[in-house]
């Protein structure tokens, strides 16, 4: 039985699978309840404090009394996690194999480890700059930019793709990811809107930019205020709005610099895609999501139709009742629709729930909110800032009415 092992062992284990949770871009209120439901299974007395920069956990053995004073206390420190729901479910099934006995805690330690050391291969790295335009695409066709628009953002997108690559080898160019990909986005849009052809260049950029858009980090910073985790809550905001900062920041530089060497975009209208391509481009949408998120490939299917049914939530409801009231029923939909996907297959709902929510995040609204405080548009950026904080609520209630309505097979 693993909760017969010595202490420490059953401390290794519980120390990793924290870490690896967090780096596969676990929120706090999930990796706290998981990992105090694996610390009981293996009768260890845990109190764990996850916050976006590291995790705080306390153990004692069980076996000592029924409040025992902490043992060991553990400081991990961690970057801000990434979702990569493929390792995510790994980590999850190896849970799952070592609480119910059928794996052995010291190889269920020594398989986490395995998979934090396991290099990100060269198909991968590809596909993953390839998700980059397509998804860039999709959105601009979304947004309605006209061919031209699709075209621009797709190339735009891919070029920010390589270079996010290049930024996992290099710190330096790590720190300036956001700025530099908004600079060098609004440059080329703003270049093939003067000399080549009209697009309409802030949809394009903002299309151009949609992977980067914090509107993931937003939500879920909303999800820990909500839910009485405020540490990690306040600090994964402020690293939403620093982001959000940079992008504005390298927007509007560029924007100045444009002007300052006499580009004008061309102002005749680009012809438009037609509506039905909307339909088209969101399951290939999904497709590229689900590669951007590294899901599981025999998984593809139902994260493409997660993400088609939560825009298809958000549009009904929006065009229905209210653009809030919709963000609130895909979230509801999602959320719910996670939980028994978790229950039928035991698998993490996060497979559902982080890319079918994708296009609900109001990342772009964000983005243009800190783009009008920057350009000294103080009350056009308050109420879009107010419209930000509306959708991100919905949002917000409906993934926790989905938990409500269907409780989660345990907390991934």
């Amino acid at each position: 039985m693993s909760g017969t092992a010595p202490l420490t062992t059953r401390i290794e284990f519980v120390v990793e699978l924290a870490r690896r949770l967090h780096e596969y871009g676990t929120a706090a209120p999930r990796l706290e309840a998981a990992i105090s439901l694996v610390a009981q299974r293996l009768d260890l007395a845990c109190d764990v404090l996850s916050t976006p920069t590291s995790i705080v956990m306390s153990f004692a053995d069980r076996a000592r009394g029924r409040r025992p004073l902490a043992e060991i206390t553990q400081v991990v420190r961690a970057s801000p996690g990434e979702v990569n729901l493929k390792r995510l479910c790994i980590v999850d099934e190896i849970a799952d194999r070592v609480i119910d006995g059928s794996l052995d805690l010291v190889e269920g330690y020594r398989r986490l480890l395995q998979i934090g050391e396991t290099p990100q291969s060269r198909l991968s790295r590809f596909a993953s700059v390839v998700a980059y335009g397509i998804a860039s695409a999709c959105v601009a066709a979304i947004l309605l930019t006209g061919w031209a628009g699709v075209a621009t953002a797709a190339v735009i997108g891919l070029a920010i793709g390589a270079t996010s690559v290049l930024a996992q080898r290099r710190p330096n160019i790590a720190a300036a990811f956001e700025a530099i990909s908004a600079l060098v986005a609004t440059l080329a849009a703003i270049f093939i809107a003067t000399h080549i052809v009209p697009i309409q260049v802030k949809s394009v950029v903002i299309a151009s930019l949609i992977v980067l858009l914090p509107g993931m980090s937003l939500t879920t910073a909303v999800r820990e205020l909500s839910s009485q985790h405020l540490i990690s809550g306040t600090a994964r905001m402020a690293g939403a709005m620093t982001t959000l900062l940079k992008l504005a920041f390298g927007t509007a530089a560029a924007v100045q610099l444009c002007t300052l060497i006499g580009w004008v975009p061309m102002q005749t209208p680009a012809p438009a895609v037609p509506v039905w391509l909307e339909w088209v481009v969101v399951p290939i949408s999904g497709l590229a999501f689900a590669i951007t998120f590294r899901s599981p490939l025999r998984h593809y299917p139902i994260v493409i139709a997660a993400v088609i049914v939560g825009y298809i939530c958000t549009r009904a409801g929006g065009a229905y009742v209210s653009a809030a009231f919709g963000v609130f029923l895909g979230g509801l939909v999602l959320g719910a629709s996670s939980n028994v996907f978790a229950r039928m297959f035991s698998r993490p709902g996060a497979l559902i729930r982080e890319p079918g929510i994708i296009l609900l995040v109001p990342g772009s609204v964000g983005f243009r909110t800190m783009s009008f405080v920057f350009e000294r548009d103080v009350l056009l950026g308050l109420d879009t800032g107010i419209t930000l904080m509306t959708l991100l609520i919905a949002l917000v209630a409906g993934l926790l009415f989905g938990d409500l309505l269907v409780p989660p097979r345990r907390k991934l």
